[in-house]
Order: structure tokens, then C-alpha cells, then sequence
């Protein structure tokens, strides 16, 4: 158990990688990675690093299992007295009980182990009364007690269900399991073949920690049966060499009185003590324990980077949809500008008429609302390409992606905004060109304005309005103006169709999904395999 602080180093490295490792697409595999990454995390925190850290802290076995297997009557009768309330209420165990001896109070007090859980302290009893503890504390909180009938060096926590109907309760009895030197896992003749304690049974087998079985609740009448089938249900699942142990039921159990007669749990207690005070079976239990979860390490965290990659190439592919849209639209939109698209219906009948029957003001306005309208079937077509391309993509399913458009009024608005600013800077520079003329009769900047932006906007059918520009303002004038118009007219139109890009990007960004994790993750696996 001695090891080098480099070796501290790269798991302190590592850990915070495996923290910064976010799966927030739906992703097939996105959920399981997200389990793996919290799993992985609980036991960095609450085991491996504490435990190298500090060797000498007293070994911690955790009763894991089933609703109703009997978990708190085993340790208080293992600790001889009731600290933990069991019953035949379930859930019955909703705060975890963690018992020790006096002087190995310390070592649980603070942060050392499960961090992220608020101590609770409890009055001490009365002499000759048992300590009852009742779960009314809510929050993520562990009740720590101290009693003498347990030996130093060993501490037993009483966890929650790991099939408790309350999603709170199995995160916390998973991080309870991944904080312990030895897994005691409890089941009962009843039900020792259903699958949660089965998945723990292999889940501790493929990480190769110190681990413990307990047959519960098992009839006299057929003790040497049922423990036959498990044992065969055990050697199938190479799980044959694990230490067993079986629980008559009693009255006790059956009641859920909490207590049961010492001889019915003096095998396990006994071979719980010897690991804690055998300085051989105490080191070989701890050091089997750390060096499975860190053989565990190296395929946990393939997979981790490989999910990280596969969240990082979903994101490409949908940022890609996005981008090939609007550059397709960006594309149609300057071929129609160049063609005279937008001097059309309301517009073209209002240029015919100017300017004996419309105005320099109503021809602007037809032309800006013209502009606006191309804009935003643009706009439109784009994002309706987007939606195709990302219905055959499962990563745009999540809440984050789907509703994440705004109403389509509030995309007209934006667009209406910037056209009729287009038009303000047209007429301005119209307005500054009229000031520099130098005749006594100067001309409307606002027929000037209409005239640019017609022979801007109006293709071949608007070469008059060019004609009329230049005898208003002169050559060079409107060779000026235009090409001031022009570079408004591109700026409007790239400000418009990179705004509702980003729009449509932003839920994306917003979720930071990036190749660095899969990067990182590899790299710190690479230098505590070099450390170790």
C-alpha cells in the first residue's frame, strides 16, 4: 500500500478529467456513460485516493442489497446493539448508519470519505438503553455512532436499497458501495436469483474487490438446499471463492425486532474482525480492493473517451447541418439579389408608378418590406433543411435541441430590424451626397435614397433608376453611392443569415460538447498507467 506521490498526482489529474467529462447529447450510449462517469467519480473520491492516502484508516464494509433483505438487522447484530431501526416497513433504511469503534471516530468525522455527505450526530444513550435512530433528516446525510463492541479498524455502514423505488436512495447506495474496502452483499432465500443483487455480484467481480455474500432469512428446513443452488448460482458466475455465509430466519428477522442471537451472525462477525486485526488478511483484503479498481480503470475510461468521441462527432454532424443550410440560403439569397428578385409584385407596381403615382417613401417602403420578405423565406427554407437533417439524428432529441427555436414572429422582427436600418444608412448617405452638390436646386434625398436602392435591388429591369441617379447627383456621385449601398446591402445580408445561424447554434454551443475530453481523458489514463 505504499505508494508514491506521483502516482496521488496522476489520480488527482485523472479524477478531474473524469469530472469535466460531460455526455449531454441523447446518444445511445449517452446514459450508460454518464452512470460510468458518476460511478467512476464516487469511487475516486470516497475509496481509491482516500485509501492511499491514508492505509492506515480502519477497514470499511458496506451491507449492500435488496429491499427487505435484512441489511440493518445484520449490523446491529453484528454490533450487538441497535443502531440502526430495521422493521417491516420498507424502505426501512432511508439514512445511511455508519458504526465504529470510539477511537476510530476520527477517521469518519470529516471529509476523509463520502465528501459530499452531512455528518448527523445523535445524543448518546442512557446506560443499558439501545441508540434508535430514526430517518427523519432529509438531504444526502450520514449518521456516524460510535459503540465498543466493535473492534478498532473496523467500521460498518448500513446503505440504503439498491432497488429502493426512490432514485435518491439507489445513487446513494451505489456511492456508498464504491466508498468500501469490502462488499458485503445481503440477499435472501426468497430471492437470491433477482437481478439487482446479481448485477452488484459482478459488478464487484469485475472490478476483483474484497467481496462478501450473505444468505438471509434462509427456513431450517431448507438451509442445505437453498445454500446449494446459490452456491451453484455463484460458481457459474466464477464467483465460487467468495466467502458465504448463511442466516437462519428467526423470529427476530421476521419481526424486524433488529436483533438477532450472536451465534447466528458469529461466522460472519468473526471473519469481519479477523481481516481488521490480522495485519496480513487486513493488507491482502485492502490491497485486492485497490488494485482491482485500478486494473478497472483502464477500460472504464476507454469507454468514457469513446462515448466523449462519439458526443463530440454527433455535435460536429449536427453543427454541419446547421452551416450546410444557411451557406446553401446565403447562396440562393446573392444569386436572387443579383438577378432583381426583390423589385417584384408590390414593389415592381410601385417603381411602374413612380413617380407620377407613388412616392419616393412608398417605393422605399415597398422595396425594405420586399428585402425583409426574401430574408425571411431564407431564414425559413434554412431551418426547415436544419429539421430534416437532424430528424435522422438521435442526438438532436434531447430537451436541450428540440423547442429551441423561437417564435417565428420574433425571427421576422429581428429581420425587419435590420432591413429598415439598411434603409436609414442609405438615406443618410443619400442625404450626404445631396449636401455636397453643387447647385442651387438640390434634388430629394429621398427620391435619391429610392432611386440607389432600386438599381440596387431591381436588376435589369431598374437600369432607368441608375439613368436617374446619376442625372440627380452626377456620375461620380452615384458611382459612389451605389457602392456604398452595395456594401450595406452585403453587411445587412451577412449580419441576418450569421444571426439566425447562431440562433439556431446556440442551443449546440450552449453545451459546450468539445474533443478535449476524449483528448484528456486518454492522456491521464497514459500517465497513471506510466506512474504506477
Amino acid at each position: 500500500m505504499d505508494v508514491r506521490p506521483q502516482l496521488l498526482d496522476a489520480l488527482s489529474v485523472l479524477r478531474d478529467r473524469v469530472a469535466a467529462a460531460r455526455f449531454p447529447l441523447p446518444l445511445a450510449g449517452a446514459p450508460r456513460a454518464r452512470a460510468d462517469r458518476d460511478e467512476l467519480l464516487a469511487q475516486l473520491d470516497d475509496y481509491l485516493v482516500p485509501r492511499l492516502r491514508e492505509p492506515d484508516a480502519p477497514l470499511l464494509a458496506v451491507v449492500g442489497g435488496s429491499t427487505g433483505a435484512g441489511k440493518s438487522t445484520l449490523v446491529n447484530s453484528l454490533v450487538g446493539r441497535r443502531v440502526s431501526e430495521a422493521g417491516v416497513l420498507r424502505p426501512t433504511t432511508r439514512v445511511p448508519v455508519l458504526v465504529c469503534h470510539p477511537e476510530d471516530h476520527h477517521w469518519f468525522s470529516g471529509a476523509r470519505v463520502l465528501p459530499d455527505l452531512t455528518r448527523v450526530w445523535v445524543p448518546r444513550p442512557e446506560p443499558g438503553e439501545d441508540l434508535l435512530l430514526s430517518d427523519e433528516e432529509p438531504g444526502r446525510v450520514l449518521r456516524v455512532e460510535t459503540v465498543d463492541t466493535l473492534p478498532r479498524g473496523l467500521a460498518l455502514l448500513d446503505a440504503p436499497d439498491i432497488d429502493s423505488l426512490a432514485a435518491d436512495s439507489r445513487v446513494l447506495a451505489a456511492e456508498l458501495i464504491c466508498a468500501a474496502d469490502i462488499w458485503i452483499m445481503v440477499t435472501t432465500a426468497a430471492r437470491y436469483a433477482d437481478a439487482v443483487p446479481w448485477h452488484l455480484l459482478r459488478t464487484a467481480k469485475e472490478y476483483d474487490v474484497t467481496l462478501v455474500t450473505v444468505l438471509d432469512r434462509v427456513p431450517h428446513q431448507v438451509v442445505a438446499e437453498v445454500s446449494r443452488q446459490y452456491g451453484a448460482l455463484l460458481a457459474k458466475a466464477d464467483l465460487g471463492d467468495v466467502p458465504r455465509f448463511t442466516v437462519p430466519e428467526l423470529p427476530e428477522s421476521a419481526w424486524g425486532g433488529g436483533l438477532l442471537p450472536a451465534t447466528a451472525v458469529a461466522a460472519l462477525r468473526t471473519w469481519l474482525v479477523h481481516h481488521a486485526q490480522d495485519p496480513a488478511a487486513r493488507r491482502h483484503a485492502m490491497a485486492r480492493t485497490v488494485r482491482g479498481i485500478l486494473d478497472s480503470l483502464k477500460p472504464r475510461l476507454v469507454e468514457l473517451a469513446s462515448a466523449a468521441a462519439a458526443q463530440h462527432s454527433a455535435a460536429l454532424r449536427l453543427t454541419a447541418a446547421v452551416e450546410s443550410a444557411y451557406d446553401t440560403e446565403y447562396a440562393r439569397v446573392r444569386g436572387r439579389l443579383q438577378s432583381g428578385y426583390v423589385l417584384a409584385g408590390d414593389a415592381l407596381k410601385r417603381w411602374r408608378a413612380f413617380p407620377l403615382d407613388c412616392t419616393a417613401g412608398e417605393l422605399l417602403d415597398a422595396l425594405v418590406e420586399s428585402l425583409g420578405t426574401l430574408l425571411l423565406c431564407s431564414v425559413t427554407a434554412a431551418d426547415e433543411r436544419v429539421d430534416a437533417a437532424w430528424r435522422n439524428e438521435p442526438a438532436a432529441a434531447g430537451p436541450e435541441l428540440v423547442g429551441r427555436d423561437p417564435a417565428p414572429e420574433s425571427v421576422e422582427h429581428r429581420i425587419g430590424m435590420a432591413v429598415r436600418r439598411w434603409r436609414r444608412e442609405i438615406e443618410e448617405y443619400a442625404e450626404e451626397e445631396v449636401r455636397i452638390l453643387d447647385r442651387s436646386v438640390a434634388p430629394d434625398p429621398e427620391v435619391v435614397a429610392a432611386l440607389v436602392a432600386t438599381a440596387l435591388l431591381g436588376g435589369r429591369r431598374a437600369r432607368n433608376a441608375g439613368e436617374g441617379l446619376a442625372e440627380r447627383i452626377g456620375a461620380h456621385g452615384a458611382l459612389r453611392l451605389r457602392d456604398r449601398a452595395v456594401r450595406l446591402l452585403n453587411d445587412c445580408v451577412d449580419r441576418v443569415l450569421h444571426t439566425e445561424r447562431e440562433r439556431r447554434l446556440a442551443p449546440l454551443d450552449a453545451l459546450a460538447v468539445t474533443p478535449e475530453p476524449q483528448a484528456e481523458l486518454i492522456a491521464a489514463l497514459s500517465v497513471l498507467q506510466k506512474e504506477r
